[in-house]
Order: structure tokens, then C-alpha cells, then sequence
């Protein structure tokens, strides 16, 4: 049972409250909890908080909070998956999930919590029967053009128009009124990869990790049975090589109940009848044994200036991938000593930007765009207050890189084909979008 459900911001903004029991969550109360959940790393935050005598469950989505508060003696699992399937439901009917996505359709969240909940008590979160008593629709901030075939694809990416489906489909509700479901006939697959690398002072690979998924967003109401052909060489563990290219070997993969998978050893075929919206096929993942080079290598050097508090950080940059392919959104969060009080910059393009934080006591270093083979280099003068031991300067926590790479996977997934029967009532389109991003990629500086 639950007694209260808010979705809090990254800042910890209130953004949406149902109180069902008149517990009342004053905004002190959703400060502290957010207080308590934002002092640890994301990865390490418990996810049942105590907090100022009541028990909160919460996961985190796209920077967002979902919080239910509930009684000690219930199970968890059950309440983390209803705030997993609600962040899914969001997205489904607004299109994407974002703070500012939130605050634009909280009617419409509203809404669907009114259906989903009835005095605490969890009713449905089907999206066959959502979709029935549902009226209100998404409001999106660009509205979606099938037309409208530019030449930037999905997440900012140079792409032919005949290959590549519009930027803005990734953000279009797929649930939306029942005049238009009609007209969505189209069907996404998304191959996301998400890296997890550890490389040392010297440059050696400690650690790295890939933890994969292939998404479906169907947009086709009532859609049959599609066939989703993997890579021939796609193995599993130790099990044996197939076909005749570069092996794929991950350690494990998981798939979804409704997968159907009689043709999967033989083939390397899935079968499933998707519902409109959101489904995951298949996770999978692999550790320490990646086929294929890493995205990117840093050179760091860091020096005192003799005489003087500064300490001087010049970072070489390379990127190794394709020179066909690109990395967007590049962010090196770079830390500096105890007491920096200014520092000056000297990067290597104009189009670059550094930004010091010292909330975080880092430096933001920002990259719009690298294409591969290419290499960028920063130089950063680091002015300290105060004296400071040369040891305890140049004693630096590791940095972080974050980064997207459309249209390549790091693990060589491919989809060889995405299948409707023949004889389906209406014409389909159908979409395949390949992602390789960071989840941690971190360098040590000593």
C-alpha cells in the first residue's frame, strides 16, 4: 500500500505529489529526502531510504526521482518495478522523460496516476487498458513531421535520408488520442550500449564493461508477430564461434517473457508480438572482452609551476574511432586541488568550452563534436589560494569522460533485418538506431 508517490527533480524540485493517506509532503520533507539520496553517487544510493520516520523506495530516471512512500513491512520489488513501468509509461505517452517533459504534461501524469492508483492500491499499469481511459494528450515541444526527412539524424548524427529515421521521432508520444494512432505506423529498435571503463595512470585498461540492450518503441497498434534477425556470430559464454565474420561474445543475455526463441540457436532470430509502446527484447552483457579498440585515450601531464600555487594541466585527447564516425556531446569532468580559486584556459578549437564548478571542485571541459582519428588538446592554468604541498596538489581523484556515438555499437551487434508478415493490413516502417555511450569512463591522472 502505498501512501505517498512525488517525482522529484535532479535539483530536487517537487515536480508531481499524490498524498493517499494525508501524509502531506511539505516540500522540507521532499528537500531532506532529496538531501539524503543526492549525498552519495548514483550508483551507490539505497534505494529504501529512511527518512524522518517513514520508509521511501525510489529509482532513478533520466536525472529524475521516483519516490513511493510505503509501509516497512511491505516487499520492494514489487514498488520498484511500478516506478520503473511508470518512468515507461511517461515516456510512452509524452514521448521522452525530462524535467522540462514533466512540468509540460503533468496534467496528463496526473492523469495516468489517477488510473494506475486507487487510494494506494496499485489498479493497472497495462497499456492496453491505460490506453482506453485516457484523454488527454502529450504536449511536445516540436511537433513531429513524417515529412520533414532532414539531413541530422537520431542524437545529433550526419545521416542520408533514406537511411535513418527523423531526430524528432525518438521524442514523439506513441501513445497519443485515438483520431491519430492510425497514422504512427512504425515500429523503432533501438541497439544501446552503455560502457563502463577504468583506465590507469599509465595507460593500461583495468577495467571494461558493456552492458547492452535492444529496445523496441512501436508506434502500430495491434502490431503481429516481428522477427528480429541478430548477428550470425552472435555467441553466448563459451559456446561455440557461428558464421563466418568477427565473433560477437558476450557472457550473458537476458530476454523478455514474451520472446519467443525456437529460432534462436539455430538462426539467431527472435520472435515477438510487441505492444504499442515500449519493450525491452534483450540485455546482455560483457566484461573484459571487448573485440574492438576503445573509443577514446587521454594523455594527461600535470606539473607545478616553479615559484608559484599553479599547477599546470595540459590533456591530449584522441579519438579512435572511424574517421567515417563521430562522437557527440563530449564532457571530461576534470578535478582540481583544494583551494582553486581561478583558472585560465587555452583549448584547441573555438568551438570547445571549459567551465570551472567549484560546487564539485572540477572543471567542465565540453566538446560539441569529435570526429575519429582526430585528436583535441586543453591547457589549464590552475590558480590555488594559499600554500599547498606538491603531494597533496598533484593527489587527484580520477576523471570522468561521458559521450554518445551514434550509429556504432562497441560490442559489433548488428540487426540484420526487422520482419512483419507479409500479409499485415497497412504499411509499416520500420527503424533500426545504434548508440554507444558512457556510463562510467574514468582515467586516473597519477
Amino acid at each position: 500500500m502505498i501512501s505517498e508517490l512525488f517525482i522529484l527533480s535532479s535539483k530536487g524540485d517537487l515536480l508531481i505529489h499524490k498524498d493517499y493517506r494525508g501524509c502531506s509532503a511539505h516540500s522540507n520533507v521532499a528537500d531532506g529526502l532529496y538531501l539524503k539520496l543526492s549525498s552519495v553517487p548514483s550508483d551507490q544510493a539505497p534505494v529504501v531510504t529512511e527518512h524522518d520516520g517513514h520508509h521511501y523506495i525510489h529509482v532513478r530516471n533520466q536525472g529524475l526521482f521516483f519516490v513511493v512512500n510505503v509501509s516497512p513491512r511491505d516487499s520492494p520489488f514489487m514498488y520498484i518495478e511500478l516506478l520503473n513501468r511508470l518512468a515507461s509509461l511517461i515516456k510512452d505517452y509524452c514521448g521522452d522523460l525530462s524535467e522540462a517533459v514533466v512540468r509540460l504534461n503533468f496534467a496528463l501524469i496526473y492523469e495516468l496516476l489517477d488510473e494506475i492508483l486507487d487510494y494506494g492500491y496499485i489498479q493497472t499499469t497495462s497499456t492496453e487498458m491505460l490506453k482506453n481511459f485516457i484523454q488527454s494528450d502529450a504536449v511536445v515541444s516540436k511537433p513531429f513531421n513524417l515529412l520533414d526527412m532532414s539531413s541530422v539524424g537520431l542524437f545529433g548524427a550526419e545521416t542520408q535520408q533514406s537511411k535513418v529515421a527523423p531526430s524528432s521521432a525518438s521524442s514523439r508520444p506513441v501513445l497519443s488520442s485515438r483520431h491519430q494512432q492510425g497514422e504512427q505506423n512504425e515500429i523503432f529498435l533501438d541497439v544501446t550500449e552503455r560502457m563502463t571503463v577504468a583506465i590507469g595512470a599509465n595507460g593500461s585498461l583495468l577495467k571494461a564493461d558493456v552492458q547492452g540492450e535492444l529496445r523496441l518503441k512501436n508506434f502500430y497498434a495491434n502490431c503481429p508477430e516481428l522477427r528480429i534477425g541478430v548477428s550470425e556470430e552472435f555467441c553466448v559464454g563459451s559456446s561455440e564461434i557461428r558464421g563466418y565474420g568477427s565473433a560477437v561474445r558476450v557472457d550473458g543475455c537476458q530476454f523478455h517473457e514474451s520472446v519467443k526463441l525456437e529460432e534462436f540457436e539455430s538462426n539467431r532470430i527472435l520472435k515477438v508480438v510487441p505492444p504499442q509502446g515500449e519493450l525491452t527484447v534483450m540485455q546482455y552483457q560483457i566484461s573484459d572482452s571487448l573485440s574492438t579498440t576503445l573509443p577514446f585515450h587521454l594523455f594527461p601531464s600535470l606539473e607545478r609551476e616553479s615559484g608559484s600555487s599553479r599547477l599546470r594541466m595540459y590533456l591530449k585527447l584522441h579519438c579512435d574511432l572511424s574517421p567515417k564516425s563521430q562522437a557527440i556531446n563530449v564532457l571530461l569532468q576534470i578535478p582540481v586541488p583544494k583551494g582553486t580559486s581561478s583558472v585560465s584556459q587555452e583549448l584547441s578549437s573555438p568551438d570547445q568550452s571549459a567551465e570551472l564548478l567549484l560546487s564539485s571542485q572540477s572543471l567542465a571541459w565540453s566538446i560539441p563534436r569529435i570526429r575519429g582519428g582526430t585528436q583535441l588538446s586543453a591547457l589549464f592554468k590552475v590558480d590555488i589560494s594559499g600554500s599547498v604541498s606538491l603531494p597533496s596538489l598533484l593527489d587527484l581523484p580520477p576523471l570522468n569522460l561521458s559521450f554518445q556515438i551514434p550509429s556504432i555499437t562497441c560490442s559489433g551487434l548488428q540487426i540484420r533485418f526487422l520482419r512483419l508478415p507479409s500479409d499485415r493490413p497497412s504499411q509499416v516502417h520500420t527503424w533500426v538506431r545504434y548508440l554507444t555511450q558512457s556510463d562510467s569512463y574514468s582515467v586516473r591522472l597519477r
